[in-house]
């Protein structure tokens, strides 16, 4: 009986290892970013903007679409579908909560620019921690109606 014991924990081990020795496990994996159509969306041109311009007004719904399908393409595999962190990656329905809850409209606005800024430079430049890539960078992968847009999409999710 002792020798089947030792043989069930023997394979148990080996199946153990064998799943991980597979190769290291990555955060991001060999991705590749998925263009974004943002031709149904007004162009931005070259000069980034500090806020998202698609927060109102008559492009909010096309931004909205098209933000939705960007992000599922090439964040959520990161921070989770539909921006439900599983807990890897930032919970992104969180990033301006804060400003969510301000009563005061200028303290509001103010609030979600700042947000903006720091949203699009992360996106843009990615994060980096002793040497360790948390975010790539999507500067030049992204447009900024593209990157925009998925900010749109991500103010729809707040929790």
């Amino acid at each position: 009986m002792k020798t089947q014991h030792r043989l069930l924990a023997l394979l148990s081990l080996c199946a153990s290892l064998t799943a991980f020795s597979a190769g290291p496990v990555l955060a991001h994996g060999d991705v590749t970013p998925q263009a974004v159509d943002t031709k149904a969306l007004p162009q931005l041109g070259d000069e980034w903007r500090p806020d998202n311009p698609y927060r109102s007004g008559d492009a909010h719904k096309e931004a909205l679409r098209i933000g939705s399908s960007a992000y599922n393409q090439n964040c959520a595999r990161c921070h989770g579908l539909e921006a439900v962190s599983g807990g890897i990656a930032p919970d992104l329905r969180k990033l301006d909560g804060d400003c969510v809850a301000l009563a005061d409209a200028k303290k509001k606005q103010a609030c979600q620019s700042e947000i903006s800024q720091f949203y699009a430079t992360t996106v843009r430049k990615g994060r980096t921690r002793d040497g360790r890539v948390y975010m790539p960078p999507f500067d030049g992968v992204l447009s900024q109606e593209a990157v925009w847009a998925i900010k749109t999409y991500l103010e729809s999710r707040h929790e």
